[in-house]
């Protein structure tokens, strides 16, 4: 399947939905070396030009979610409503984010395409007229960790080079444990669903 601007427009609409209703977990450094290798290697494979574009296009729709994510955990941050050791998660979450989006714009240069470039935080509409208190903020945060779980779990079959796919579901990985831990913090169980749909 390729993906095309209406498609891309069909993975951030999974994460708006989900985006209305302690430890950091990092790419490690195989898997940044992975990504960064397999994109070199995907040029001069055997993978045509319109398949190169459409992995180009899958890693912009994902660092366009890496993005979002960075600016969210800004307005978090900058609320003034987290105490130090919540703050202190959410600031490493973001550092997390920054990671996935540099590794993914290292990637689409060496596949030959151009980076995606964030929007100003005004321009993600965050709800944060919504945001009265630490509670508020987590389960924003959760929401929005969520939402990305779910929007790579549809990325990750899309690519046609199966090295990249495999490091962007170690992002999707990463996603899953930002949402968990903030689940913990906000006293919520956590899911117990053999498969995430």
């Amino acid at each position: 399947m390729l993906v095309t601007p209406s498609s891309s427009s069909t993975l951030f609409a999974t994460r708006r939905r989900f985006l209305t209703g302690g430890g950091q977990a990092v790419l490690s450094a195989a898997a940044v070396t992975l990504l960064v290798g397999s994109a070199a290697k995907a040029a001069t494979s055997m993978q045509t030009e319109d398949q190169m574009k459409s992995d180009v296009d899958t890693l912009n729709a994902a660092l366009s979610l890496e993005y979002e994510g960075i600016a969210a955990y800004q307005v978090g941050a900058e609320s003034g409503l987290l105490k130090p050791a919540v703050l202190k998660l959410a600031v490493g979450f973001q550092s997390d984010h920054k990671k996935h989006a540099e590794t993914l714009a290292k990637a689409i240069r060496q596949l030959g395409g151009t980076p995606a470039q964030p929007k100003t935080i005004a321009e993600y509409a965050f709800p944060t007229a919504n945001l009265k208190n630490q509670t508020d903020v987590l389960r924003f945060a959760a929401g929005l960790e969520q939402g990305a779980a779910s929007a790579y779990k549809g990325i990750v079959p899309v690519f046609n080079d199966r090295d990249l796919a495999a490091t962007v579901a170690s992002i999707l990985g990463s996603e899953t444990m930002h949402w968990a831990i903030l689940r913990q913090a906000l006293g919520e169980k956590p899911p117990t669903v053999a498969f995430v749909a």
